[in-house]
């Protein structure tokens, strides 16, 4: 990312695992994308997802709701780095604006949080298309992330 705002500590020690549990329990990144979360840190991340023909829109580039998705991923689980232990996160308000059609071999997204606050955390997130090793950016997003109580451990 371009510029970087000094993040807040994790407010859970375990939240590495934590963030790539939740990751691999939403069957639409993992299972559907077959995105990876290749890197977490405080108020950070970065997936990948391969590009398939099935990702292709009629023009060969990537559609833009996978685009979407990523970038809204990215975002979400950087946020939820800083998070409380109980707490999960939910998306309230996106902008994404798409700079350059995503052709190639693989999808990039990193995550940002730009301003954590107690509930509410405003994020950005940039995402690639990688075509023979060079990274085309192709979308910048901006959010807003919301902590919600996580339902799994009130069920």
């Amino acid at each position: 990312m371009s510029t970087k705002t000094k993040a807040k500590a994790p407010r859970d020690p375990d939240y590495v695992r934590r963030v790539r549990a939740s990751f691999e329990a939403q069957p639409a990144m993992s299972r559907l994308f077959g995105a990876k979360m290749v890197n977490v840190e405080p108020g950070e991340t970065e997936i990948h997802i391969p590009i398939a023909p099935d990702f292709l829109q009629q023009m060969g580039n990537v559609h833009g709701g996978i685009v979407g998705a990523l970038a809204d991923s990215a975002a979400g689980y950087a946020a939820l780095s800083l998070f409380d232990v109980h707490l999960e996160v939910i998306t309230v308000e996106y902008k994404i604006n798409f700079v350059a059609p995503a052709f190639g071999e693989r999808l990039i997204g990193r995550g940002r949080v730009v301003r954590p606050g107690r509930t509410l955390h405003v994020c950005v997130a940039e995402v690639f298309a990688v075509k023979d090793g060079v990274e085309t950016l192709c979308a910048y997003m901006t959010t807003t992330m919301m902590a919600v109580p996580d339902q799994k451990q009130h069920s």
